[in-house]
């Protein structure tokens, strides 16, 4: 009984240091802006699709809802942090959507089963990551106005940068969800 709870209580341990690793991992991704045309990229999405990948759907939502709460509680783990302000004022601007898609797509991304089929896997990959911009374009329509142009603002200027981390997820998705063995 007591290996049981030994068992037990490693293996919790185990998970919160994955979440607490990948939160942190997420908001380094969020501070990093790579030159990319027509806008400077994040790595974000990609780590959010990684995590799914790695951790499975269960512990990338956990790891992606610590994310999430360290952000509403004022730590400056969000993209333009602290400079466009902190906690849940930031946090119900223009981003919330996309936010909160960050759920979703781990979920997917984790749920999924990978395999040597590379198109199978960027689509996949794909579906996962259209979540964020589903969630993301209805907030921002919410928000400021469905007679602006939504998806033009919304949506556009990211598309090439996040094709090339979509293509890039695609092609470790094998290697890394062989780790999702070991986890």
């Amino acid at each position: 009984m007591e290996n049981i709870k030994n068992l037990t209580n490693s293996k919790l341990i185990k998970i919160l240091f994955l979440c607490l690793m990948g939160s942190i991992l997420l908001a380094l991704s969020s501070k990093i802006k790579i030159p990319f045309y027509p806008v400077p990229m994040t790595m974000q999405t990609f780590v959010v699709i990684l995590l799914g990948i790695t951790f499975g759907w269960k512990i990338g939502i956990a790891t992606v809802s610590l994310y999430l709460f360290e952000g509403l509680v004022g730590l400056p783990v969000f993209s333009g942090t602290p400079e466009k302000g902190i906690g849940f004022i930031y946090f119900t601007g223009p981003t919330m959507g996309y936010l909160i898609g960050f759920l979703a797509a781990v979920f997917f991304a984790g749920k999924f089963n990978y395999n040597n089929n590379l198109l199978i896997n960027f689509f996949k990959i794909f579906f996962a990551t259209s979540f964020i911009y589903i969630f993301g374009l209805l907030w921002l329509g919410n928000l400021i106005g469905w007679d602006k142009p939504i998806f033009k603002l919304g949506a556009q200027p990211f598309l090439l940068a996040e094709i090339f981390k979509i293509i890039l997820a695609t092609l470790l998705a094998n290697k890394l969800r062989k780790i999702k063995d070991y986890l």
